[in-house]
């Protein structure tokens, strides 16, 4: 249902916007590129008569000009073969007797004078003045014709006149054309074959032969230096051209245009109202259609296309049936639709950016994030293999301290999130991914979402980063306590690398984003056996050989679960060689002495492996009572999880 509201609204909108005034800003502009693109060639048999600068600088008179001199006009036009001679010059009133009377002898059937309408708008009604020309011109059987035009509100000349007494279609002879018809101009000022009067009025002089022959010859001023857009003139129109040419068009050549027009048939008419609004609602569904799913770059270059073909539309119904159908409301409802799709699609990103970064901003790095909000398709259920560094740090200790605070919840919630903030903090700054927490056990990884190369790297300096933190805490503990009965806190740090399922695991109600597999076993297994080994850091091997510093070898082990034994090594945090590691050697060979003498010298040269260095000797005596069997390869089973 929602989806159906914006290109309903949209079809209504445009439509109320089509029936409104503010129509012709929108398709007025779009025919006059049409009209531009698909200029019809002028007819060869149409020539104006200019009375322009050059005649005026010949003759030498001032406007208006003897009739008698455009009567020796009609008298040489005639003589070189022209087919009708129309004046568009309005001679309503007297001028001389023997000026008049001379202009009408030589005016005919083959003359076409100019007349001239008014309208008067009242409230009451509206009010036509006609002005003919004087009877005793047209007693010779001579024609009128209106030169009346109308201009669209922002003044420029596009519907042809509709009254079948149009100048133009006297003389054409045809019918005038339907209610507004759109005139099809042939191009900008002086698209047609243009002579000066003063030329015509000796064509054997200036001009070739048989320029007259069998042509319509529209006679009228057409003035150049005056002729600029920006400048007022009398009868010079701005056309659909006058946005590209700067210039207007003399009023004798938009007669000549539209009698051209009229008489190939082409004329544009408007489409009918129930064809636009059947592509106006087509291009809205189209549009629905294009917008339904995510608005991607393609949604958008395809609803341009689809723009451009409503034009493509427009333009071919203008030049193979003389039809203007506008392609403005079309292609408006059309880019509507699909922005108020890309609007909402936008939105609801918006809203999912911050619900995840509300969600996962406290357990991922923020490039992490980042990631996910971009694209929250990632957060679909489902997982991928890939190789990870896991980590896992618990508070050692943690049953005991809970039961020495079981009087004080809230002292040890508190407490408990004073360090788990810290180390969280340690994994977020080295990139990684917090998994979970549970109860006081901190689960991380790296590599997942994101690439992360040096992810065995960034999973120990984590590790290392929580030690500090923990003794940071411990310190000021301490100082809160006074330095008596101060709680003292210790972790162990489990980590592991190896192939793993990682993705958003659970169902399709309730899912997390997490990892699972034997590597994320062992590192678990591996902070635990931490605490046998004395040491507050245990890696496996995998992530030990992609360390580029020293580690320490401390055992090989075959944790529960498992038959095959695994080496663990120790990161020590500090600078430097790691410490020259005999003990093992002999311990494997079944060397006790050895082994106990190398024992003694690690815990002088490294206090902080004493206490690993205790357990392994305790491990040597037992040995020693109890020798292990012949195919024992210094592996030893961990019986604990």
């Amino acid at each position: 249902m929602g989806a159906l509201v914006a290109p309903l609204v949209v079809v209504a909108v445009v439509a109320a916007l089509l029936a409104s005034p503010l129509r012709r800003h929108l398709d007025a502009p779009a025919f006059d590129f049409a009209s531009a693109v698909l200029a019809p060639k002028p007819a060869g048999d149409v020539v104006i008569v200019a009375i322009d600068e050059p005649s005026f600088a010949e003759i030498g008179r001032q406007w208006p000009w003897p009739r008698s001199l455009h009567a020796e006009l009609v008298r040489a036009l005639r003589a070189a073969g022209a087919r009708l001679i129309a004046l568009d010059m309005v001679f309503a009133e007297p001028s001389t007797p023997d000026a008049d009377a001379a202009l009408a002898a030589a005016l005919g059937p083959d003359v076409l004078l100019a007349a001239d309408e008014t309208v008067i708008e009242t409230p009451q009604a509206d009010q036509r003045i006609r002005v003919e020309p004087l009877p005793e011109l047209l007693a010779t059987g001579a024609k009128s014709g209106i030169v009346s035009v109308a201009l669209d509100a922002d003044g420029v000349l596009r519907r042809a006149p509709a009254s079948g007494r149009s100048f133009a279609a006297e003389a054409a002879s045809t019918p005038g054309p339907p209610p507004g018809a759109l005139i099809r101009f042939r191009g900008g000022p002086r698209a047609y074959r243009t002579v000066s009067y003063y030329q015509a009025l000796k064509p054997a002089d200036f001009l070739p032969p048989d320029v007259f022959k069998g042509k319509t010859v529209f006679v009228g001023l057409s003035l150049q230096t005056a002729a600029s857009a920006t400048v007022s003139q009398a009868d010079a129109f701005a056309t659909p051209f006058t946005a590209t040419t700067g210039r207007l068009t003399s009023g004798v050549e938009a007669q000549a245009t539209v009698f051209d027009a009229l008489r190939s048939g082409d004329l544009a008419r408007p489409a009918p109202a129930l064809v636009e609004l059947a592509m106006l609602v087509f291009a809205a569904a189209a549009g629905a259609g294009l917008s339904r799913g995510r608005v991607s770059w393609k949604v958008v270059a395809a609803s341009v296309g689809l723009a451009l073909a409503f034009v493509g539309a427009s333009l071919l119904a203008l030049e193979v049936a003389d039809v203007w159908l506008t392609p403005v409301p079309a292609a408006l409802a059309l880019l509507a639709v699909v922005g108020v799709g890309a609007a909402l699609d936008y939105a609801r990103e918006r809203r999912a950016r911050r619900e995840i970064e509300k969600a996962f901003g406290q357990y991922l790095a923020p490039e992490v994030v980042e990631r996910l909000a971009r694209d929250p398709s990632a957060l679909r259920l489902g997982g991928e293999r890939r190789t990870l560094t896991i980590l896992f740090a618990d508070v050692r200790g943690f049953t005991t301290l809970a039961e020495r605070m079981k009087d004080d919840p809230e002292r040890l919630t508190s407490l408990v999130n004073r360090l788990l903030g810290p180390l969280s903090e340690a994994v977020l700054a080295e990139r990684g991914t917090i998994d979970k927490y549970i109860g006081d056990c901190v689960m991380a990884f790296w590599n997942a979402p994101l690439d992360a190369p040096d992810h065995a790297g960034r999973a120990v300096a984590a590790g290392l980063r929580m030690l500090r933190a923990v003794d940071r805490l411990n310190d000021e503990l301490s100082a809160e306590a006074g330095g008596e009965n101060a709680l003292k806190l210790a972790i162990g740090v489990g980590i592991n690398t190896g192939d793993c399922v990682v993705g958003n695991l659970g169902s399709e109600k309730r899912f997390d984003y997490t990892a699972v597999g034997d590597a994320v076993n062992l590192a678990s297994r591996l902070e635990s056996a931490s605490r046998f080994y004395g040491v507050p850091m245990l890696i496996g091997e995998a992530t030990a050989r992609a360390l580029p510093g020293p580690v320490v070898e401390l055992d090989r082990i075959a944790v529960k679960g498992k038959a095959d034994g695994v080496a663990v090594f120790t990161v020590l945090d500090a600078d430097g060689p790691a410490p020259r590691q005999d003990f093992l050697d002999a311990y494997r060979a079944g060397e006790w002495d050895a082994a106990e003498a190398a024992l003694d010298r690690l815990r002088a040269g490294e206090p902080r492996l004493s206490a690993y260095a205790d357990r392994m000797a305790e491990r040597v005596r037992r040995f020693r009572g109890t020798p292990p069997s012949p195919d024992w390869r210094g592996v030893h089973t961990a019986l604990d999880k």
